[in-house]
């Protein structure tokens, strides 16, 4: 069992008895002596500091009770105990003053408390990092190689080490599991150390990814890092109180990995899990996920026919006709949508000069995610976004206020050099496109576009079936532009959503570099959420391309400008959608809406009218003529496939002008005319209805 570092109620140990009783590595052994040694000297000065620093102080709640706590001295931990038991044994991290803060570190003034749990955003992110630290702190014992990044992700956590290629590890994943899950029983704690630079420099010396970390990220005088075990990492924390915490801890599977994404770099062995404050949430998790794989977009894609992918075009989706159905029809759909809100649609080109994305600041920021070339004397880029060219839009005459807000969307190929590794079927793609718009308005309307990018996006996710939460994501620690520009636009987006009505959550400091923004998730059929749409302000894009209108009174005024998506890519929402639906296509976006069956070789010739007829009024119909299946065999068939509705045609139907309808779900509707039949599938087209409504249109 793993029994280095500090338990609750044990004693400090520098030994790791894994696998026949094997020391610590004289390297980790070292770092851990000196993070002793450092926690020693800072221990006294706080002691100190709290003694002298002490006051009382009043902490707000978010349900607007106050409590009484001392400075330096009383823990987030203490006050939720103070709460109530159940509170405490749930909280995961505290949010003071609006920013992330430990459990157990003391409170230094007056201020706003939040406890988090599980069940929040940052909670999970919270719990999985710690995870990940522990699931480090082993691998660093077991393997002995260089630990590079453990973060948090959407889904769980990961820890990546840098490893002599004669050292890999075999797939030793239970052993580790294992491991984990007794240094977790031991309730290690996880402390928090604030120390100089240089003091960080001692800590990492033999770690040449950690102080390449350093070298780039860390600015400031001071940094912190934390202890779990016999780990010490660089860390921003927060982290649990303890490893106790966590009761349900599961190792997924290993993957090469290589630093920075840069396949020129060292690789890296990477090693990825999930966990848990309750056991129920694994199993709740492991049976999502077991029906996750049944609903997998690739494997839809490929038994429907609508897309694959090619070794010589990587990350680039080959669309077949029942996909590109899919493709034009969300695009046809938003586009609808757009003329009725007074949205422009424009095309600009897929090449530009590095001068225009200099001009933009993507360059700077962004250009290892491009792909470019020389092309004479100049380099060139494939456009990975729309902003800039918009930009060159609104530039190119001079505009009035009359004309705003102008709102201008672009359905135009995107490219961007994603990794090898990171290419997943639709949802990380190098090609694609997006639902873009950017919306160039003055600040007096910047409220009423707001609300109605809201309103926009209600709208089709309404028609999709998603449910949705939004985020208000506020200005970050690097930030360009005035802060009381940044003051009163985010008052804007806060009166914009509670005007809306929706439940919305503050994201502190989580904005783009230039502007806030607000963050939309959907939930999926299987409770699944994904970030999609995007409504983002921007200061500086007109700021660096000098945009201006004149205003009424004949002043030179700059626009404010919004960055809009609703589906976001294209491709990635395809994917959602083939996920959230099983496969199960509702009947307007569907690319198997209708099958004739004929009864036997003396009705196939009409059936292959009634196709003809349902091809012509546009609909996504084939027809079954093979003479070697039954006519229950075809029936079968056509609904496993999915098809919406099924209309077999005999004798009676032929001598009629009619087709028996059946659904792919069993259900018989009876007979009725082509052109009645028609009519109706128009209506359900139309009106974009799915699930049991497309019954009822009959």
């Amino acid at each position: 069992m793993l029994t280095a570092g500090r338990a609750l109620g044990g004693a400090a140990a520098l030994s790791c008895r894994a696998y026949g009783q094997v020391p610590l590595p004289p390297l980790v052994s070292e770092r851990l002596a000196l993070f002793m040694q450092l926690q020693s000297q800072r221990s006294a000065r706080l002691e100190e500091r709290a003694q002298r620093d002490s006051k009382p102080i009043r902490v707000s709640l978010p349900d607007g009770r106050e409590l009484d706590a001392q400075a330096w001295k009383t823990s987030p931990l203490e006050l939720a105990a103070r709460l109530g038991r159940s509170l405490a044994d749930g909280a995961v991290v505290a949010r003071v003053n609006g920013v992330l803060w430990d459990l157990g570190r003391p409170l230094e003034q007056d201020g706003t408390l939040e406890i988090l749990g599980f069940d929040s955003g940052e909670g999970k992110g919270v719990f999985w990092h710690s995870s990940a630290h522990v699931l480090g702190s082993v691998m660093e014992c077991l393997y002995r190689g260089s630990l590079c990044h453990g973060p948090s992700t959407d889904s769980g956590f990961f820890y990546d080490m840098h490893l002599d290629p004669s050292s890999l590890p075999s797939n030793d994943l239970p052993a580790l599991q294992e491991l984990c899950t007794q240094m977790i029983r031991e309730r290690q704690l996880f402390e928090r150390l604030e120390v100089t630079r240089g003091e960080l420099l001692e800590l990492f010396k033999h770690n040449k990814f950690k102080l390449q970390i350093i070298e780039e990220k860390i600015t400031t005088q001071t940094a912190t890092v934390y202890r779990c075990g016999s780990l010490v990492d660089l860390c921003r924390g927060p982290h649990l109180p303890h490893t106790g915490k966590i009761k349900a801890f599961k190792l997924l599977k290993t993957s090469s990995a290589q630093w920075r994404g840069d396949p020129s770099l060292p690789p890296l062995h990477r090693v990825i899990g999930v966990s848990f404050p309750e056991s129920r949430l694994l199993r709740d998790w492991e049976q999502e996920r077991e029906e996750a794989r049944g609903r997998d977009h690739r494997r839809i894609g490929r038994d429907q026919e609508l897309y694959f992918f090619h070794e010589l075009s990587p990350g680039s989706c080959f669309f077949l006709p029942k996909g590109a159905h899919l493709y034009n029809t969300l695009t046809d759909f938003i586009k609808s949508e757009y003329r009725q809100r007074g949205y422009t649609e424009v095309v600009t080109p897929n090449i530009f000069s590095s001068r225009l994305w200099e001009r933009s600041g993507h360059w700077q920021h962004y250009r290892d995610s491009m792909f470019s070339f020389r092309v004479e004397t100049d380099t060139f880029a494939l456009k990975p976004m729309n902003c800039p060219g918009h930009c060159l839009m609104f530039e190119h005459r001079p505009r009035s206020w009359r004309e705003l807000p102008l709102r201008l969307a672009d359905f135009g190929v995107l490219h961007r050099n994603e990794n090898s590794g990171a290419l997943t079927g639709l949802t990380r793609v190098r090609r694609f496109i997006q639902d873009d718009a950017h919306i160039f308005c003055t600040p007096q309307q910047l409220h009423s576009e707001m609300r109605g990018c809201l309103q926009f996006l209600q709208a089709v996710y309404s028609v999709l079936g998603f449910s949705f939460r939004l985020y208000l994501s506020t200005r970050p620690d690097k930030f360009m532009g005035d802060p009381e520009m940044w003051d009163n636009a985010e008052k804007q987006l806060q009166s914009s959503l509670e005007e809306f009505g929706e439940p919305w959550e503050l994201n502190p400091g989580d904005g783009a570099f230039y502007g806030p923004k607000i963050d939309i998730q959907i939930k999926d059929a299987i409770g699944r959420s994904h970030q999609c749409a995007t409504i983002q302000l921007d200061f500086q894009l007109p700021i660096r391309f000098d945009l201006s209108y004149v205003s009424q009174e004949g002043e030179s005024e700059r626009p404010v400008m919004i960055h809009r998506a609703i589906l976001g890519s294209v491709e990635r929402m395809i994917a959602i959608l083939a996920e959230n639906y099983a496969g199960k296509w509702p009947f307007w976006l569907s690319p198997s809406q209708v099958m004739v069956i004929p009864v036997g070789g003396s009705t196939e010739h009409y059936a292959q009218e009634v196709h003809r007829q349902f091809q012509q009024a546009g609909f996504m119909v084939e027809v079954d003529l093979d003479r070697g299946a039954t006519l229950n065999k075809k029936i079968r068939s056509a609904q496993l496939a999915q098809y919406n509705f099924i209309l077999v045609v005999g004798q009676k139907e032929q001598s009629r002008g009619s087709v028996s309808v059946r659904t792919r779900d069993g259900r018989q509707l009876g007979e009725r005319g082509v052109n009645e039949t028609m009519d109706r599938l128009r209506e359900l087209r139309e009106k974009r209805r799915g699930g049991g409504a497309e019954e009822e249109g009959f």
